[in-house]
This record gives structure tokens, sequence and C-alpha cells, in this order.
């Protein structure tokens, strides 16, 4: 017997948790409250990437429920706690308590997930609260149904240690501590089941214990209790989680849910839900966009999540527990990707949250004593993912917008040491205003050169109003450094370095770690937003500005590179990643608004939809769906601290803004601000003209003022564009520099991108731009990546090159050296391979073609030589092409299990 879901009604009626299940969306299906610090939801069995929630749509088997998870994200993390039910002979074999399920018996809603899981036939219901957890199972009738607990298993961890401890027939506590992304953190539990089980079973280390064991502690502990069930009987099991102590998940527990009423748990997290996601009540003809916008207004409010005790005492970053903050402790912050839309949204539909999330980051700074805000912080730990030092635009925005409830002056203070800090090439960006470009590693010089710049111009706008004015003027000229790494002659942001010189070679569809972040230099070459205008005029002024944004966007969509992350690509436009959320908007900054009303209509009819495959890249915490929910209703913050909203198209007919649903005194007025689209449709997407309320409005934007003061903005849609409304200057959004600003010239554009031309012989090592023995770093390549290590090589083959030849490399499916040399002559070409990242004998296989003639096919070098053992293969009698040069192209061969081909070194040698 299944339990029935009450009906739902109002706008969780529409959300879908199970979009962003599928693809590379990383999002979860299970349930949560807003924000909240359990997310009790299916583990699947999928790893790697794909696997990062710990469920992806494609799987057929369910392991477990398990009350944490994270949204969307690119690494793996949490899963702490599982629990699954089972039944026949007892086991905690993940083989053998996992089960198949069908998504046709699968229900996902907010607060609420249910299954049914068919080699045990149990019906498991769950919902949640913001700490804890509540399990329905409903069972066949057995004397052997059993629930299991499994310690051992996570998401992308493994367990330091873990314990267990049977208080009575009802309770069992106990801690999982894992090392993962990010570091050791602690989960505390405490559960409580509705019927006492009539025996247990608890391994320790694979160590079955004896008959009366009450606890354990190792790096893998399991247990399952057992029932005996009549058919359709219901067993519950309620739990508490916390990040401090297990007494502090008592507390949550007889806090949150003191009895067994899952009705009532569920009841309430469909309010909470209901309450929040009607902040912004939306019309539309299409019951898939009420869906869509549905479904993205709520994944845009699962994280940051609560971490502190119902009673207030949260675990710091010094591993301390800090009883009474005075204010809702939060983590999981993913700032490179939530500063740019997820966290402007929740100052207007979530302002109560606001302040406390602030005071989270400035008591990160404190606790963690680096002189540095927070990056990425996950449950007590700096992860350091990703870059840049953006809690400054998340505080920034809030101190601008007037938000009260925390020391502004010491939220200014610690974000000017965070930016001050020598770290992370800041010194060098604060010097040379750029970070230098280096083979070492994965440097990113001109996303964190861009990024510091944004960051640091909105320190400078905190700095301007609390009075610092030496500190204003020194972080916006900071701010301008942006253009230090345009150069003119290629009309991209790229690599420089120390001496000032351009790094070669350059390809714009090329990701280079060294450069890029994520990204390569097509998306991440609009990265200006505190200065769009400064932009468009340094690319040339308004036509060549647009034409470069078609460009962009007519590209073919080729992306040299081998990370997952660049998804949802239109020509070069990669929204599957957050660098190029803010582009489609920039048309706006050019006079040529319509061309961004037709770009964003295009990227929601094409990367959005209600299902489990709706998210074009991972979500991101939030940012990827809070991109929809502001573009839906027709505008969106592409400075995310400016104030200004850009006008776009919106794809709902009418939206309207609660903005102040909390807090009204008796007798007051709500406050709304409503957009409405007129003559809205698939095909009516441009902007005929526009009012607010009721006066014509020319400006291509809107205010944060003119938003929170509420009103009607009222759009007359229409099927063709119209070419002049928004294109005087007078009616482009502003710049954030002063219009008197003092810009530094913009350094000297590189000669054309011509090949160079080496002196015979010709000798070049791929993948390092350290020379050695001779061997040059490798100017002349056209795509591939680059990687290395120290392991010790094998150079006794003849011919063969220093050790440091082999120790580097380029690979990728398909790249060339390209190579001018004299046209009369034949040359000797020798190839140099070494095998240094254990790929097995017809692992990596290849095909290598000289000046288009197959030279190595089918070519292993682990087969030819093993592993860690110099590989040289002689060509000769090579003559140069009709332009006088000597092409080597290496490509992985059809079928190769690894897909990326790879080389070490190239030598060219006279005749």
């Amino acid at each position: 017997m299944q339990s029935k879901m009450p009906v739902l009604s109002g706008p969780v009626s529409y959300v879908n948790p199970l979009v962003g299940t599928a693809e590379h969306g990383h999002t979860y299906p299970g349930a949560t409250v807003p924000f909240g610090l359990v997310q009790l939801s299916p583990d699947t069995p999928l790893q790697g990437w794909d696997g990062s929630s710990g469920y992806h749509y494609s799987d057929s088997v369910i392991r477990g429920f398990s009350h944490t998870h994270l949204m969307g994200t690119g690494v793996g993390g949490l899963g702490d706690i599982l629990l699954m039910p089972t039944v026949g002979e007892g086991s905690v074999e993940e083989s053998a308590y996992s089960s198949p399920f069908s998504h046709t018996q699968e229900v996902a809603s907010p607060g609420y997930y249910r299954v049914f899981l068919q080699k045990p036939g149990v019906t498991a219901e769950l919902s949640a609260t913001a700490r804890a957890g509540i399990h329905r199972y409903t069972f066949p009738a057995s004397n052997d149904a059993h629930i299991v607990l499994d310690l051992q298993h996570g998401v992308g961890n493994s367990v330091f240690e873990s314990s267990m401890r049977i208080e009575n027939s009802t309770t069992i506590s106990g801690t999982r501590i894992s090392d993962g992304w990010g570091g050791r953190r602690a989960a505390y539990f405490v559960m409580q089941f509705s019927k006492p089980f009539d025996s247990s079973v608890i391994e320790q280390d694979q160590v079955r214990l004896g008959e009366g064991a009450t606890q354990a502690s190792g790096k893998s502990v399991k247990s399952f209790v057992s029932f005996k069930t009549t058919d359709g009987e219901t067993i519950l099991v309620r739990v508490g989680i916390s990040g401090t102590s297990v007494e502090g998940a008592r507390r949550n527990l007889s806090a949150e849910i003191p009895n067994f009423d899952f009705d009532a748990v569920h009841t309430a997290g469909v309010q909470q839900w209901n309450d929040l996601l009607g902040r912004i009540q939306i019309e539309s003809k299409d019951p898939k966009i009420r869906r869509t916008f549905a479904t993205n207004y709520y994944q845009s409010c699962l994280a940051p999540v609560l971490f502190n005790d119902a009673d207030g005492t949260y675990r710091g970053l010094d591993k301390q527990n800090h009883p009474g903050a005075g204010f809702q402790n939060y983590t999981t912050f993913s700032l490179w990707d939530t500063f740019r839309a997820q966290h402007p949204l929740l100052t207007v539909v979530q302002p109560e949250r606001v302040p406390d999330m602030v005071n989270s980051m400035l008591a990160h700074y404190k606790e963690r004593g680096a002189q540095e805000m927070p990056v990425w912080p996950l449950w007590g730990n700096e992860t350091g993912t990703m870059i840049g030092y953006h809690s400054a635009p998340v505080i920034a925005d809030a101190f601008l917008k007037g938000f009260k409830g925390f020391d502004a002056e010491t939220a200014y203070q610690d974000l000017r040491a965070t930016a001050l800090n020598p770290r992370n090439g800041q010194d060098e960006f604060g010097q040379s205003g750029y970070i230098f470009s280096s083979s070492a590693g994965s440097k990113q010089s001109v996303s964190r050169s861009l990024e510091f710049a944004y960051d640091d111009w909105c320190i400078a706008q905190m700095a301007q109003k609390l009075g610092h004015t030496e500190d204003a003027q020194m972080f916006l000229k900071r701010s301008a450094n942006y253009r230090n790494l345009f150069d003119s002659t290629v009309g991209f942001m790229r690599g420089r370095l120390a001496d000032g010189t351009w790094r070669r070679p350059f390809n714009p569809k090329q990701l280079v770690w060294a450069d890029y972040t994520e990204a390569n230099a097509w998306q991440y070459s609009w990265t200006a937003m505190q200065d769009s205008p400064g932009l468009v005029k340094i690319m040339g002024g308004d036509a060549p500005f647009i034409n470069k944004l078609e460009t962009l966007f007519n590209e073919k969509s080729d992306v040299i590179s081998n990370i997952p992350d660049i998804t949802g690509l239109i020509g070069q436009y990669a929204h599957g990643n957050e660098p190029v959320h803010h582009v489609a908007y920039l048309y706006n900054y050019a006079g040529a608004p319509w061309r961004t009303q037709a770009r964003v209509r295009q990227v929601m009819d094409t990367l959005y939809n209600d299902t489990p495959a709706g998210d074009p890249g991972n979500n991101d915490c939030g940012q990827m769906s809070a991109w929809y929910v502001w573009s839906a209703m027709g505008f969106y913050p592409v400075n995310p601290v400016g104030g200004i909203y850009v006008l776009g198209s919106p794809s709902v007919d009418k939206a309207t803004i609660r903005l102040n649903p909390i807090g009204i005194k008796a007798g007051a007025k709500e406050r709304t601000f409503t957009m409405i689209a007129a003559n809205n449709s698939p095909k009516n997407v441009y902007i005929q003209s526009a009012s607010l309320n009721g006066k014509p409005l020319q400006n291509s934007y809107l205010t944060h003022s003119q938003l929170m003061a509420g009103g009607v903005l009222r759009l007359q849609m229409g099927i063709k564009p119209n070419l002049n409304w928004g294109k005087a200057l007078s009616t482009r959004p502003p710049s954030g520099m002063p219009a008197n600003f003092q810009y530094a010239a913009l350094p000297t554009p590189s000669l054309p991108n011509v090949p160079i031309i080496l002196k015979l012989p010709i000798r070049v090592i791929a993948g390092s731009e350290d020379a050695t023995g001779g061997f040059v770093p490798d100017f002349n390549m056209e795509d591939g990546s680059t990687n290395g290590n120290t392991t010790p090589v094998d150079v006794s083959a003849p011919n063969a090159g220093p050790e440091a030849i082999y120790q580097s490399e380029r690979y990728g499916s398909d790249f060339s050296y390209r190579f001018p040399v004299p046209k009369t002559g034949r040359y000797t070409v020798r190839l140099h391979f070494a095998e240094i990242f254990g790929a097995q004998a017809n692992e990596r296989v290849e095909n290598i073609d000289i000046n288009g003639t197959r030279v190595l096919e089918n070519f292993s070098v682990a087969a030819e030589a093993g592993q860690n053992k110099a590989v040289v293969k002689e060509f000769t009698d090579i003559a140069p092409n009709a332009q006088g040069e000597i092409v080597v192209r290496i490509a992985a061969a059809p079928g190769s299990a690894d897909k990326n081909a790879k080389i070490s070194g190239i030598e060219i040698l006279a005749p």
C-alpha cells in the first residue's frame, strides 16, 4: 500500500525538483526547505563529475537516502548518514541493500520525495525541516524487514572516523567525520524510530560485532535494525543533523520534528515554499513556462544553507563551537557563481536573510585568521575553490542597497585586507596592473585579473560611501586594470608575460588554464561589468562591438578544451558556465537593445525547460536558475552591484514582485512591482515601447530604487524590432566609472599572429615554457592543452633528449604544430613521446600526420615502451608544404579509449 501525497496547490504545484538531475545540472530531487541544512534525497550509483549531487536521472538503482547534498556543483561532497529499507536477509553491503526503481514510481515536489523500491517492495517517503529529516517507509508483510544505516557512504569523500551508539531500541546516535572537498568536517546525528526494533547488527571495519553490541567506531561503521511488519505497515524514522555535536543534533530533532507526524512536517514545508515562491507571482499562457519559472525560482533558494543549531550554536572555521552568535550562520556560498544574479535576487525576495549571510562572511574572516574573506566555504571549511574575492560584491551590494544588521566598517576593512593580501597573484595585480601569464600551474592570469578588477570596483563603492576617499580612488584605479589585458590587434583579453609582451601562441577558442578559468578568450573578454561602456569603446565603438557580440553567438561551437564545464553553447557563448551570464545584455550598452531581446529569448527558449535535462549546465547553487528568474521577468543585473537592471525580453506575460511581504504594519498597504508584457508570445520578443507607472520609458534599464519603490513596468511587445528604442546614448545603461575618470593608455597591441620563425635546427618542448637542453617552448602549437609531472623517465632510447622533455606534454583530441622553414630543403623530423600518466598499452592510441601524410597510425606509446620511458620516432626526407611549412598533426585515433593524443617534443633538423 502506498500512502497518498496531498494534492498540492499554490506555486509549489508548478515546481519539478527533478529538473537538472539529468545531463550536467547536478541537482538533487529530495526533500528540503528554503536554505535548509538538511537535503534528504536519494543517492544513485553514478560516480564522477555527473554524480556530484549524489543522484543522476540516468541511473535506475537507489543506494539509499542520505541527509546532506550539494546543489548543482561541479565537485561532489556531503552525502552524510545514509538509511535504506530492505526486506529479506539482512546485509550492510551496498550491493545487497540497494534497489532498482522506476521514474514512473517516483514523485518529487518541494519538501517531499517518494519512490517505490522494487527489490524490497517498500515505498519510501521523505520530508524535512531546516535541520532534521523524516522518513516514512511502507513495508510489505515480512519477518525480515530491516533499515540499514551506512556511515561509510558519502558523495565525493571518504571517512576519517565514524561512530554510532544504540541508545535504546528506538534511538541511535553518532558521528561521521569525513575527508573530502575542503578538508575534514563532521556531521552528527540522532535518529529515532517510530517502532522499537527487534534486533540489531553492527559491522565495524568489515567485522561483524557480537550479538548485543551497541556501539562501534572506525572508518567503516554500518548497521541494520530489524522488524516484523504487516502488509502496509509504516515505520518512520526522524533524524536530527548538526555540525556541532550529537547533543546539538538531539536538540535540533526535538525542536523541529518532536514527533512522528510526517504529514505535519510535509505540510509545514509546503507552506514555507508557498510563502517564498509567492513573493513573485507570474502569469503565462504556456504551462511549461510556468513550471520552468517556478522550478528555477525554487532552485535559486536552496543555497546558501543554514549552518547552526536551533539554539544558534554553530561550528566556526576555527574548529570551535560558537554559541549565542546573535545571527543565523550560513555556509555553502558558491560565490564565483552566485554573486552575479542569485545574491542580487535574494536582496529582493529574501531580504530578511541578507544581513545574516553578511554576518556569516564576517565571522568566516575572523575565525579563519587568514586575512581572506570567504571564497567557497562549506560546512566550517574554506575549500578555496574558484577565483576572485566575490564576497566583495555580495557585501557591497547589501551595503549600497541600505541593508542594516551588520557592521559595515568592519566589513569594509575585512574586504580591504583581503584585496591587498599578496596571494593568488594579487601582489602582481596590485603592482603591475595584471597577473603575469605563466605555464607554471593553473594561474588563470586573465580571469583572475579581470575578476579582481571587478571586486576592487565593488570595494571602491563601499570606501567612497564610508568616507575612505583615498582608498576609494586606489580601488577605483585598480578596477580599470581590466584594460591592461585587452589586445586591440586580436580584439580579446589575453595573457601577458611579466615583461609586458603578449603570451604566444593565441587562439581565442583555446582553454589555457594558465590564463582562463573554465572558459576561453571568447567567453572571458566581456568581463568588465563595472564599465561596460568602456568595454564598448576599447572594442572600437558601437558597430564593432555589436559585430563582435554577433560573432560570439554565431561562431562555430567548437571549444578546444578537455573540461566538461563549457556547456550550453550557442556559438562560442557558453551559458552552461557563469562568466558569460551577463553577455547577452551587453547590446543595450551599444544602443541595440533589440538584439539583447532576441538573444535572451533564444537562451531561455533553447537552453531551459521543465524536464530533468532542463539545466544548460551545473546549476551552481542557484546561479543558473537565478539568471532565468531575472530574465523571465524581463531584466537582469549586468553589474550586480551597480543598482541597475538592464531590460531584456520577458518570457512570462506578467510578473508581480511582493516587495514587503513581511513586517507590514497593521493597515499598511503592501508594496509591489509589476512587469506586464503586453502582446507577448514566442514570436513577439521585441519591445515596441515601454512605460513606467504610466509614463513613457526611453531608458533600456531600470534602477534598483525604481524597482523597490514599486509600480508598474509595461512593455509592449511585437514581432519586429524597434531599432530606435534605447538607441540614444542618453537612454543606455550607465557605466560604473566616474565621467571624469582618467584611464591609463591601453597596452601596446601585439604584432599579427603569424608563426614564429625558429632557427634550424628546431627543437621544441611540448607543454612547457621552460627551455631545456636546446629545446625551446612550443609557441607554434595550434590547439591542445598542457600537462606535466616530475616522474623519472628512462631516456636511454637513441636520439632521446633530456629527461625534462618527457616530463611535459601537449595533449588533446586533435592539435597541430606549424613550423615555417626554407622551401628548398628536405628535413628530418623527430617526434618525442613518453607515457607518464599511467595509460596502459593501446589505451591511448594516436595518429600522426606530417604535411598531410600519415607517418604513425594507431600508435600507442605505452605499447611501444611501457611507462616512463622515452620513445623517439624519426622521419627523413620531409619536404615543406606549398606555404613553406612543416605541419605536424597529432590526433586521437578513432576508437581510442583515451581521447587525448599526446606528444613531448619535436625536432626539425636541416638536411
